[in-house]
């Protein structure tokens, strides 16, 4: 058996768990956790998947692995992580109702929408677990609800008692409102190309067309036959011949495989260093220097592809909140750390609302922040000193996490990389903002290039390639 399999000691949620076929059920979990209404309102308010789908589900599947395949040291940590996230996710809806990301009823859903996904992986495939495997497979799925805190009395008693509990929360509280619908039947159709989609990338708009048919009808062929029933989205013949081809399909493969196929990594940290060996080798050829004023083309980019982390075209604290999260979700930060950049950048925020929102409707828009940038940053040298200056140090005080007042290359690469940004493009721009040639950029230097990303008439500034080429 390889690393890359679940150990013949695994228990059975792992196995079930790890096996790569889980991917058929995985958009009706998304579904089922984004109908109830506290999430579908925590997803509209705070997340990034609208803007960043692919960066989401990376984060997503990552946790993942760390929750159910790492040691209880790495698992610990995620928890924090959680925790520390969840926190911040809390309002009030469009129908006035408050909610909580920290609510246990809601968490309890959530995490029971994992293990009913498993037993429906089973059940659509043919092979359903036996009474004895489902109570196996629950007691080990309670082990980790009860490692995140999840009070038990607000979880099914027993794995018998779990379709009652589902059907129960699909007829009375879960509602298909626009995030589910979204999910369902747009999401995909509108999602940018894979940065690891290579020469098949000219091919994406035919096939996202052609995978977001199929994972519809398949989703909506496996939701229960409660929603079927509540939200009448029946199961057509056709999507029922497509689901039974598919998991009756991929179980007599899956099954057939050797394990190093049939599994996913067993551990957060081997995905990642995959994920590191599959990156390209060579970056997209760079475009000549503009010799024009390039700020506005650059200041509309960062709005677009940094500040508006939600995607809906307008920024808000929210927006920005995310990108505090994307931030700490790297680092695994310590709370009162993570407290001092979160202030840091809500200040950045009042600073822009306060310039910036001009028709009063709490939030930014892409026109209106290239505007007020530009008019502050010519008519005031000091302009960005009073609020994305101390946002700019906190973050770099936050990314310094030896302590040494230094960001080293692999600290800057933490920072700044992600699916956008090519590796080799982080490293040219760390050896640009590295003045003197000391293997490290000090705070004035990181400032400095924050400066320049913003002031710079020409792309022949330093700072212009911070997070990568314009």
């Amino acid at each position: 058996m390889t690393p890359t399999s679940p150990p013949a000691t695994d228990g059975l949620l792992r196995q079930t768990l790890g096996e790569w076929r889980i991917g058929l059920v995985a958009w009706r979990l998304l579904v089922l956790q984004t109908a109830h209404p506290a999430v579908a309102a925590g997803t509209a308010r705070y997340s990034t998947y609208r803007a960043h789908p692919w960066r989401r589900i990376e984060h997503t599947m990552d946790s993942g692995s760390r929750l159910f395949f790492a040691g209880p040291e790495e698992r610990r940590r995620e928890i924090a992580r959680l925790e520390r996230a969840h926190r911040r996710i809390r309002g009030t809806d469009d129908a006035g109702r408050p909610y909580t990301a920290e609510d246990p009823e809601v968490r309890a859903w959530v995490m029971l929408t994992l293990y009913e996904a498993m037993t429906a992986m089973r059940e659509l495939s043919g092979d359903p677990l036996e009474p004895a495997g489902l109570d196996a497979l629950y007691a080990e799925f309670k082990e980790v609800c009860a490692a995140l805190g999840i009070p038990d009395e607000v979880l099914p008693a027993t794995a018998a008692d779990v379709p009652a509990y589902v059907d129960r929360t699909v007829r009375e509280v879960l509602e298909c409102g626009d995030q589910v619908r979204y999910l369902l039947f747009e999401m995909l159709r509108e999602a940018p190309a894979p940065r690891r989609l290579g020469r098949l990338r000219p091919a994406w708009p035919l096939l996202r067309a052609v995978a977001a048919s199929v994972l519809t009808s398949l989703t909506v062929a496996d939701l229960p036959r409660a929603w079927h029933e509540r939200f009448a989205m029946p199961r057509t013949r056709t999507a029922a011949a497509l689901s039974w081809t598919l998991h009756r399909g991929m179980r007599q493969v899956m099954t057939r495989l050797p394990d190093r196929l049939r599994y996913r990594h067993s551990s957060g940290e081997e995905g990642r260093q995959r994920s590191a060996a599959r990156r390209p080798t060579a970056p997209a050829p760079l475009p000549r220097p503009r010799t024009f004023d390039s700020r506005p083309a650059r200041l509309e980019a960062f709005f677009r592809q940094v500040l508006d982390q939600t995607g809906d075209g307008r920024v808000d604290s929210a927006d920005l909140q995310a990108m505090v999260h994307n931030v700490c979700w790297q680092l695994e930060l310590p709370v009162e750390r993570e407290d001092r950049l979160y202030a840091a950048f809500e200040s950045w925020w009042e600073q822009l609302r306060e310039a910036m929102d001009a028709d009063g409707d709490g939030a930014v828009e892409c026109a209106e922040f290239v505007s007020a940038m530009l008019g502050g940053i010519d008519r005031d040298p000091h302009y960005l000193d009073r609020g994305l200056g101390p946002a700019v140090r906190a973050l770099f005080r936050t990314a310094d996490t030896d302590g040494s007042g230094y960001l080293c290359a692999d600290e800057y690469r933490v920072l700044f990389g992600g699916p956008r940004v090519h590796p080799a493009e982080l490293n040219d721009a760390f050896r640009q903002l590295d003045g003197d040639g000391d293997g490290r950029v000090s705070e004035e230097e990181f400032v400095a290039a924050f400066t320049d990303f913003f002031t710079a008439r020409a792309d022949t500034a330093a700072g212009v390639a911070l997070l990568g080429r314009p």
